[in-house]
């Protein structure tokens, strides 16, 4: 990076050694800082790293907890911005690794709403959403059947059901990925254009969010002495599920 200054601590990515960071001088508090958050000093290169293996949200994570408290001691932290980057995606033998590109997160996607006018414009961005190799649906839909690849994986009465739980959420994404496709076309074709004394995105209040119900205790006692690969069958029942009568109506319970 071609920086104006030299600042106290820089962050950068290395392709093979991971996120790793340097400093400008042997101040004592910075080392301290690198070394509470885990990284450790390779004296061959002089530069701290990360211990091999760290999963990239955690690096990504890591380093902005270091770097809120260099700051919050007056120092002057750099940053290279690929660190944010995450890895390509495994993909079967044969098929091209998918790359990540900058501002196609949800969050950046979002942020561009509120600059947009045109009802065509907002068709872009939600396409962008639905794309067939980068859209966030697309993306959502494949981890989830990853993670329900993984519970099967399991090999496990209890794993087996959470796959399938997971493959049928999977196809709700899919619904949704289809109705969001039919706003997108309906947004294209609309000649609306936002009145110039509209007020701005940001102060017009969202609709109030449907608050999902508490689970009761019963249901989480029912919930603690169910089936589980690492809890043993035959433990005493809680205290709640008491055997009931037999002219006694069943409770209520919740469905998906």
């Amino acid at each position: 990076m071609n920086l104006p200054y030299e600042p106290d601590v820089a962050f950068g990515v290395h392709p093979d050694l991971g996120v790793g960071a340097a400093v400008a001088d042997d101040r004592p508090h910075l080392h301290e800082v690198l070394r509470k958050h885990h990284f450790r000093y390779r004296q061959d290169l002089d530069v701290y790293l990360l211990p091999e293996g760290t999963p990239h949200n955690t690096a990504v994570r890591t380093v902005a907890a270091a770097t809120r408290e260099f700051q919050r001691s007056g120092h002057t932290v750099a940053a290279n911005p690929r660190i944010m980057l995450p890895l390509p995606v495994p993909t079967p033998d044969g098929v091209a690794a998918r790359t990540t590109l900058p501002g196609q997160s949800l969050t950046a996607l979002t942020g561009e709403l509120h600059e947009l006018r045109r009802s065509a414009d907002v068709a872009e961005v939600l396409e962008q959403i639905l794309d067939e190799h980068h859209g966030a649906v697309g993306d959502l839909e494949e981890f989830i059947d990853t993670a329900a690849a993984w519970c099967e994986r399991l090999d496990t009465p209890d794993g087996r059901k959470l796959g399938q739980h997971l493959r049928t959420i999977a196809h709700h994404v899919a619904f949704l990925s289809d109705r969001l496709a039919d706003a997108q076309l309906d947004l294209s074709v609309m000649p609306d254009v936002t009145p110039r004394d509209a007020p701005p995105l940001a102060d017009v209040p969202l609709p109030k969010r449907h608050n999902v119900p508490s689970v009761t205790h019963t249901a989480r006692a029912r919930a603690a002495v169910a089936s589980s690969p690492k809890r043993p069958a035959d433990l005493p029942a809680a205290p709640e599920e008491a055997p009931r009568s037999r002219d006694a109506p069943p409770s209520p319970r919740r469905t998906r």
